[in-house]
């Protein structure tokens, strides 16, 4: 039981969330019970408030739940409804209300038995971490915690309310989930659960990727994302779904001295603005080409020649594997390809021809944005003068593409004639002459800045002569 400030903060929960108490009404009357319970819980306990979905928990059974929700709810759907769950939107909230559920599992199979309970203990008791298993009695007003995880809130602390063998035994993507929220909470995972998941590692390979992956998507943009990287190195649960993170922990090589690139790949990530995945992602996978193209030279350098060309390979098979849609990987393919690309400006400046390949290279004005975070992210050295360098050499390049943008539309690059001007100029049909053709009227586009039709046709005459 919670303290009675706790007490007082459950009870303005109800307030916080009155269409849950008028809920709470229509199941007391007909006789059942209803809680509040997992995230919305936790996180009005840390001081927040759910603005999406309510998930709730209670003793009627679906068909009950349904005949309740009819008549007070806009929508109602059914699909999970052989799992205890009614889904139900009322303007824009969403609740999910939830059978009280006693499920069991067997050995080796990842469905459980699906089972209804008659108590919150037992249900609370299924729940993957202590924080997650605490529940508001919207009946009779009351906080309920059986297994500790108001205490484990305040401590910084996640654990699972069973063994953590049990735990993850029913379902390994908690161990995954657990990095999440340690990634998400900022907190501890006490050792029996961390043994666990090391032991337990290899039960992985029974989740389908799309489940590991929207666990990683989340913990990726959560705000002590490097907690929940290590984490999962730590345990071995990375070497199961994204072996390229352990494997740059190379080991060094006393004779030669270079960064050390896990510590600086999170540093990245972290450095990237955590509201964009794609940018997160493109942080996490920058340097894994590293470990393949590591050469030690004379004199104690390390190299990594075309290591972003690798990695952007790398990069765009692994997230393939793990599900992602093709224009996320296309995305964060491209910035791994090109991070590396600012650097000839900070060493030598470059034309205004430079510039505008750059930005035609970086793809949409979000590509563009992304790619300038990302390299800025990218310096995480410790030698303040050449970080100012670096900062003020970027700031450099981002005023000169306003100023061309300004001038010459660059987010529209295009060559002064399209196909069908080509194809009636040449007298050719479509075919790969055109595409040639294009290619280098655009190439001469990004070279002299803009071009008159006048200018496109004398280029295109030039070129058929040399290619006839």
């Amino acid at each position: 039981m919670a303290d009675a400030d706790h007490q007082r903060q459950l009870a303005e929960l109800v307030a916080v969330y009155p269409e849950a108490d008028e809920l709470a009404s229509r199941f007391s009357a007909a006789g059942h019970e209803l809680f509040l319970v997992g995230g919305t819980v936790r996180d009005t306990l840390l001081g927040g408030r759910s603005d999406g979905d309510l998930d709730l928990a209670t003793s009627a059974r679906p068909e009950q739940t349904e005949r309740l929700l009819r008549g007070w709810v806009d929508r109602i759907w059914l699909t999970g409804a052989r799992f205890g769950t009614v889904s139900a939107k009322r303007g824009t909230r969403t609740f999910e209300v939830t059978t009280f559920r006693s499920d069991s599992y067997q050995v080796g199979s990842r469905h459980p038995e699906v089972s209804f309970g008659d108590d919150i203990t037992t249900d609370l008791s299924r729940r993957d971490f202590t924080c997650n298993a605490m529940a508001v009695d919207l009946v009779h007003r009351r906080f309920v915690d059986p297994f500790g995880g108001l205490a484990d809130l305040r401590r910084g602390r996640l654990r699972t309310p069973l063994a953590a063998e049990t735990s993850f035994g029913d379902d390994p993507l908690r161990m995954v989930r657990m990095a999440r929220f340690a990634a998400v909470l900022d907190v501890e995972v006490d050792d029996e659960a961390r043994k666990a998941a090391t032991a337990m590692a290899t039960e992985l390979a029974t989740i389908s990727r799309e489940r590991i992956r929207d666990e990683l998507s989340k913990l990726i943009v959560a705000p002590a994302v490097a907690r929940g990287l290590d984490l999962l190195c730590e345990t071995g649960l990375a070497d199961e779904f994204l072996p390229e993170l352990p494997a740059l922990r190379m080991e060094a090589d006393p004779a030669h001295h270079h960064k050390d690139v896990y510590a600086h790949t999170l540093a990245v990530v972290a450095g990237c603005p955590a509201e964009d995945l794609v940018l997160r992602l493109a942080g996490l996978l920058h340097d894994i080409g590293k470990p393949a193209t590591r050469r030690f030279a004379s004199g104690g350098k390390v190299t990594f020649h075309h290591h972003e060309v690798v990695g952007a390979r790398m990069a765009r098979a692994r997230l393939s594997e793990l599900r992602y849609p093709k224009q996320t990987v296309e995305q964060v393919g491209q910035l791994v390809a090109l991070h590396l690309r600012f650097h000839g400006y900070r060493e030598q400046g470059w034309t205004d021809a430079a510039v505008r390949r750059y930005v035609r290279d970086a793809g949409s004005p979000d590509q563009l944005r992304r790619l300038n975070r990302l390299t800025r992210a990218d310096v995480t050295t410790q030698n303040q003068r050449k970080a100012d360098a670096l900062g003020q050499a970027m700031d450099d390049l981002e005023r000169r593409i306003v100023e061309l943008q300004r001038e010459e539309e660059l987010s529209a690059l295009r060559p002064p004639l399209d196909g069908h001007q080509i194809m009636e100029h040449l007298g050719v049909e479509p075919g790969p002459t055109v595409g040639r053709a294009y290619k280098y009227l655009l190439e001469a586009r990004i070279e002299r800045g803009p071009l008159s039709a006048e200018e496109g046709y004398a280029l295109l005459d030039e070129w058929a002569r040399d290619i006839s």
